[in-house]
């Protein structure tokens, strides 16, 4: 019952910050006003959310740990590639609407304080992801495993990313896993 006191909380609070961003800007809004529109103190809201910039970036360590264990739990047979698009499909299942998740993807892109911080936090998840994906090619790549899974890893956060970006500049009209794989396939040599 508690959850779900918390989750009813979580996303008031998250349509209340929403909506003041959209009317007034992500930097003109305080965290003062989100909480007064919120019905509850700053004190609570920092409860739910560290920061202002949580509002909208979200728990990213526990996006960060879904995506290790999704793409660990990936059987050995399936290639690098594949563990890591089924890793960033469970973080995009996680938490919000489509309709949030585009509002929030396009203050990302569209705010750079938020864009730096949304750099800082998939560069870690990068690092957090080496040693997984170096292992997983160990017996294929030999001593350049590590190149391999620096290359692999590199390549689909930047589909990621520019999938997402498109998405977002489609106004949510073309779908994210569609323009992931494209973007890939791009990549990849297969047009």
């Amino acid at each position: 019952m508690w959850d779900r006191s918390r989750q009813v909380a979580v996303q008031a609070i998250l349509d209340t910050a929403l909506r003041l961003f959209s009317e007034q800007g992500y930097e003109r809004t305080t965290i003062a006003q989100i909480a007064r529109e919120s019905g509850i103190s700053q004190r609570s809201l920092f409860r739910y959310f560290g920061t202002k910039e949580d509002l909208v970036c979200g728990d990213q360590q526990g996006l960060g740990e879904l995506l290790k264990r999704v793409v660990q739990e990936q059987p050995a047979e399936v290639s690098a590639w594949d563990a890591l698009r089924a890793g960033f499909e469970a973080v995009l299942a996680e938490g919000n609407t489509t309709g949030q998740a585009l509002e929030l993807s396009r203050l990302i892109f569209d705010t750079p304080s938020l864009r730096s911080r949304y750099v800082e936090k998939r560069l870690r998840w990068q690092a957090e992801l080496l040693p997984i994906i170096t292992e997983r090619l160990e017996a294929g790549s030999g001593p350049d495993a590590e190149l391999h899974a620096r290359a692999i890893i590199a390549t689909v956060f930047a589909c990621v990313d520019t999938a997402t970006e498109l998405w977002v500049r489609s106004d949510g009209r073309l779908a994210p896993g569609d323009l992931y794989d494209r973007c890939l396939a791009a990549v990849r040599g297969r047009d």
